[in-house]
Formats: C-alpha cells, sequence, structure tokens
C-alpha cells in the first residue's frame, strides 16, 4: 500500500538542470503551480554559475518542495535522472525538461487519472486522442501510444522499484526511450489524458541524432528490452514494427544521403544486422512500400540512394478541375517529383479502414485525368491522394490544398442507390463521400395522397435526393409519436422510378408524425413527409373498438406542412357530450 498522509508526496517531479538560466526559470515556475503533492527534484551536475544561482533562490524561498541535488562532474542525461529518481519520495514520478513550460491544470488531471483508474503510467495525449483506462497489452497495440517513448509521462513509482527500471548511464543518446520501453513492458495499466498547456508537447529526446550509425547501435538496447519481456506473437511484431519504422529504416533516408559514401556500407551493414536479427514476416507486413522496398534493397547501396532521393525531393501537386460528367467524377491535376521522372496518379484511402481504391487514370508527363464511376466506388469517407510511383516505390500526399481558384465543389450525385459527393475539409483536402457519411444529403419527400383502406391508411408520394428521383433507396415510412418518442415502421414499396407507396396497419393513441428513411449507402436518412395540396389529404377515419371510439385524423402541421396524423380514444359518455352539442348548435 502506498504511503498516505500528513506530508506525503504525490508526484516527484525530477528536472535536470541543462539549458539556459530563463527556460530552467520559466520550467520550474510553471512547476510549483501545480496543484498537486509535490516535490521538484533538481539534478546539477555542472551548470552555469548563473543557473546555480537561481537553483539556490528556488531551494530558499520554496523549501520542502524544491531540492537540489549534486552531481559531480558533467554526466549524461540517464546519470542526472537516476539520481533524482534514486531520492524520490513520490507515490508517481514525472520526468521534466528544463526547457518545458506545464499549463497548471497538467499534473493535476494526470494524477487524478492515475489514482482513478489505477494506471501504472499516464501519457499526455493530444486533444481527442485520451482514452480510459486500459489494459498495457491493450494499450500497446495502439499505435500512438508506442509511438511516444519520452520519459514526459507520470510513471508510479512502485511499479519502477518493483521492476528496478532505470535510464541506462552508459547511453549518451536515447536513454529515455529504453527507459520507456521497459516501463511499458510491466505496467498492467495504462492511460492517457489530453491536457492543455503552453509552450506546446514535450521535448522529444529520442528523435533521431545527427549520427545514424551511432543511433543503429544505441536501437538494438530497447529491441532487445523488448525482445527479453514481449513474446514472439501479434503484439511484439507491433512493436517491433513501430522502432523499424521510426528508429532503424528511416536512417536510410535522409541521414543516408547526408553521410560519407564509406559511412553508409557501415550504416546499410548495422541496419541488415539488426534486420537478421528482429525483422519477422508480421514486422515486415505492417511496414509501409518504401520501408519494404529499403529492406529488399540492403544488397544495393545505388538503389538505396535512389529510395532516398525519392524520399527527399519536394512533391509537386494542383488540383486544375472536378467535375461530373454524367455519373463519373472527372479529377484533374498536376503531380511530380522535382527533378525525378516517375509515373504520377491518384489513390483513394477509406478514411476508417485503411483500404485503397485505384481510379482509372490517364496522364502524360505530369498532367493526370482521373474518372470515378459514381456506381463503383463503395460506401465509405475515401481522401484523395496524389501519388507518384518510380523506383519500385511510391510517394503520396493529399490532394486539393493546392488547386487553381476556379476549382469548386460540385453537387451530390444519386447513383447507384447511393448518393456521391466530393468535399473539401477544413484544411482544403479533397475527399469522397459514399453514403452521406460526412456532408448533409438534400432531399425532399412530398405527398401525393393518402387513402383509407379498412383501418390501414396507404400514403403515396415521391422521394428525391440531390434532385434526382430515388424511389429505390426507399426503406421503409416511420410514424413516430410525438409526445413519447415511440416509433412504428412499416415497409414501402416502389411504385416508380421517383414514387413510393406504403400502408400503416395501426396506431395508437397520440400525435404521430410521418418520415420516410432512406438507404442511399451510409446511416440511414430520414425525410419528413410534406403535404403541398391539403386536398390530398384523405378524410378521418372513425371506428368502435369495444365500448370506445377511435379517430384517426391526417392533416398538414401549420409549421412545414409535415404529414401528421392525430388518434384520439373517446369514452361513449364524451362521444354522447359532443353529439348533444352538435344537435344544440344546429
Amino acid at each position: 500500500m502506498e504511503a498516505e498522509g500528513v506530508g506525503a508526496v504525490d508526484v516527484s517531479v525530477v528536472v535536470p538542470a541543462y539549458g539556459s538560466r530563463t527556460s530552467l526559470d520559466r520550467c520550474l515556475t510553471s512547476l510549483l503551480v501545480q496543484r498537486v503533492r509535490k516535490e521538484i527534484i533538481v539534478v546539477d551536475d555542472g551548470a552555469s554559475e548563473e543557473v546555480r544561482r537561481l537553483l539556490r533562490l528556488y531551494a530558499v524561498y520554496h523549501p520542502g518542495v524544491v531540492r537540489v541535488i549534486q552531481e559531480p562532474g558533467p554526466g549524461l542525461p540517464g546519470r542526472m535522472r537516476n539520481r533524482g529518481l534514486d531520492a524520490a519520495r513520490g507515490r508517481f514520478v514525472y520526468f521534466g525538461d528544463p526547457e518545458e513550460e506545464l499549463g497548471p491544470e497538467v499534473l493535476g488531471r494526470m494524477l487524478a487519472v492515475a489514482d482513478g483508474q489505477g494506471a501504472d503510467i499516464v501519457l499526455r495525449a493530444a486533444e481527442g486522442r485520451a482514452f480510459p483506462r486500459a489494459a498495457a497489452r491493450e494499450a500497446l497495440a495502439d499505435g500512438s501510444v508506442y509511438d511516444d517513448l519520452t520519459c514526459a509521462k507520470l510513471f508510479r513509482r512502485s511499479m519502477l522499484e518493483r521492476h528496478r527500471i532505470r535510464f541506462d548511464e552508459t547511453l549518451r543518446i536515447g536513454e529515455d526511450m529504453v527507459f520507456a520501453v521497459h516501463a511499458y513492458c510491466h505496467a498492467e495499466v495504462i492511460s492517457a489524458v489530453a491536457v492543455g498547456e503552453r509552450g506546446g508537447p514535450p521535448s522529444r529526446r529520442e528523435e533521431p541524432s545527427g549520427d545514424p550509425l551511432a543511433w543503429l547501435q544505441m536501437i538494438r538496447v530497447p529491441l532487445a528490452v523488448l525482445g527479453r519481456h514481449v513474446p514472439p506473437g501479434p503484439l511484439r511484431d507491433r512493436l517491433l514494427a513501430r522502432h523499424f519504422r521510426l528508429d532503424v529504416l528511416s536512417q536510410l533516408g535522409a541521414p543516408f544521403l547526408a553521410a560519407r559514401e564509406e559511412d553508409r556500407e557501415k550504416i546499410v551493414a548495422e541496419t541488415a544486422d539488426i534486420c537478421a536479427q528482429w525483422l519477422t514476416r508480421g514486422v515486415l507486413d505492417l511496414l509501409s512500400l518504401t520501408d519494404r522496398a529499403r529492406v529488399e534493397a540492403l544488397d544495393d547501396i545505388t538503389h538505396l540512394v535512389r529510395l532516398a532521393e525519392v524520399e527527399q525531393a519536394r512533391l509537386t501537386h494542383r488540383l486544375t478541375g472536378l467535375e461530373w460528367q454524367g455519373d463519373r467524377l472527372l479529377i484533374c491535376g498536376r503531380v511530380a517529383l522535382d527533378g525525378i521522372p516517375g509515373r504520377p496518379g491518384l489513390i483513394l484511402r477509406e478514411r476508417a479502414s485503411g483500404r485503397e481504391w485505384r481510379p482509372g487514370v490517364t496522364s502524360v508527363a505530369d498532367l493526370i485525368c482521373a474518372v470515378i464511376p459514381a456506381r463503383s466506388l463503395p460506401a465509405g469517407v475515401w481522401d484523395v491522394h496524389a501519388v507518384v510511383e518510380c523506383h519500385g516505390t511510391r510517394r503520396t500526399v493529399p490532394f486539393g490544398q493546392v488547386r487553381d481558384a476556379n476549382v469548386t465543389v460540385p453537387r451530390l450525385r444519386f447513383a447507384g442507390r447511393r448518393v456521391v459527393g466530393p468535399f473539401f475539409t477544413p484544411d482544403g483536402r479533397l475527399g469522397v463521400d459514399v453514403g452521406g457519411h460526412v456532408i448533409r444529403v438534400p432531399g425532399s419527400v412530398r405527398l401525393t395522397r393518402t387513402e383509407w383502406v379498412g383501418r390501414r391508411l396507404r400514403v403515396d408520394g415521391r422521394v428525391r435526393v440531390a434532385k434526382a428521383p430515388a424511389a429505390p433507396a426507399v426503406r421503409q415510412l416511420v410514424w413516430r409519436e410525438r409526445t413519447s418518442g415511440l416509433e412504428v415502421r412499416e415497409p414501402a414499396a416502389v411504385t416508380g422510378p421517383g414514387t413510393f407507396s406504403a400502408q400503416t396497419c395501426g396506431f395508437w393513441p397520440g400525435v404521430w408524425d410521418a418520415y420516410l428513411e432512406l438507404d442511399v449507402g451510409g446511416p440511414p436518412l430520414r425525410f419528413p413527409v410534406k403535404v403541398d395540396c391539403p386536398e390530398n389529404l384523405g378524410r378521418s377515419l372513425r371506428w368502435w373498438r369495444g365500448p370506445v371510439r377511435w379517430t384517426a385524423r391526417p392533416y398538414a402541421t401549420a409549421v412545414n406542412r409535415r404529414l401528421s396524423t392525430s388518434v384520439v380514444v373517446s369514452s361513449p359518455r364524451v362521444v354522447f357530450r359532443r353529439l348533444v352539442r352538435r344537435i344544440r348548435r344546429t
């Protein structure tokens, strides 16, 4: 049981004293205003006299909160953080960066999540990326969690002590990556919370250094930690794929081009050795087309150079035309890699599943013209990407952000029982919505007549979607009771290209509004049934059921002229009184 009581510390914040006096001052100020029971441990391993004077002031004016540990000689970051961790008394530890400012609520919100959800690690997530309590294996399967291998997180100290998790003091780079990997492997519960911050996201000290060979040699350490604690299988493959994508094969990009000729052979040899040890079939399947091409070219340095040049070349693109030709959407534009010949084209990527669909494209030089048949594209939200393929790989970029001034969004089309419509996202990217998932679908339902068939109300009408007859998309007529929300659904029959008919089996007492439900390839759409001509409404119907009389009256509402039906149940006494009043009036 972790200690609680008077003077207990909830969070120990460990901060190494490197960087400028100004940035460290701002960092410590932001930590002091955190609304948690805290201690701030600053480890000084040879800071400037100006920084040391600042630390003495903080220690004097904030006794019991700010502690300064003097570490002899200039040490590596891992050694400094270990000294702070050894001195920590809090239930949780947060590793701060002297160049980072925290918003005033950050640690409080992270601590509340840790205590409320029993989390061993709490991440600071971007807005919209927070998730609730999750078992560690489940959380790690989410790429956004394991992508963040900084130590700027809240760690339960008892977990760190129990598993002897410390920073590797021999590493000059990547020590926080090794620490985070080790902690992830032993955490039982991982949570993430979105927090408002000043000064942007935490410093990413695990980013590759300017020495690709040194970085590749360091990467062997976290890979070995991962291999010891995560058994072979899909989860390990997913975690390894992150390292190959961001840490290993990325060194064959810009760093490879910048390296000297003699160093390139060493980089390739180091990469090939890591691949031989850790690259499984499952990992390879998770890699991008470019990374798979690099793996295949590890015995051909010239080809690796070409791949790196393709990756670094500037990709130019411009949308020049967007229009319907019948039921085919025509997308025209330009796309090319500067200085590198390739085959241009377009790829549509479905937003939810990630599956890709390639339209037919004609191209001349960098000019492209793609035809998208509205009836062939599967339902979903498709983002349009320009692509250039060359040397066995490809470069893609969202299409539409750069476009001619006269390019506008054409209206939706109803084709093949579905609505299809191009759209631009708020940041200008082109997409195609098949089924009305993200864009509003215009439609109308007009009553042509109502008629009582026995005690069933028959409703005939016309339906249009995007100004086109849309009877093939009709699913059912829905009557919704205005007060209770109760719904009665009746199947609707298609009677023509734009007409339908439905019969209602029966009503309960209340006021019932009529809606026609359509299936246009996405979420079901409902349109109210409008009444243009009141004379098309049938008469009221009355009948007796036992001792009570039922009255059903279709009518048009005063506002928007929607079709509704009022159903009233009257006792014999009420019926008699109404009859007497009617006789007296006559």
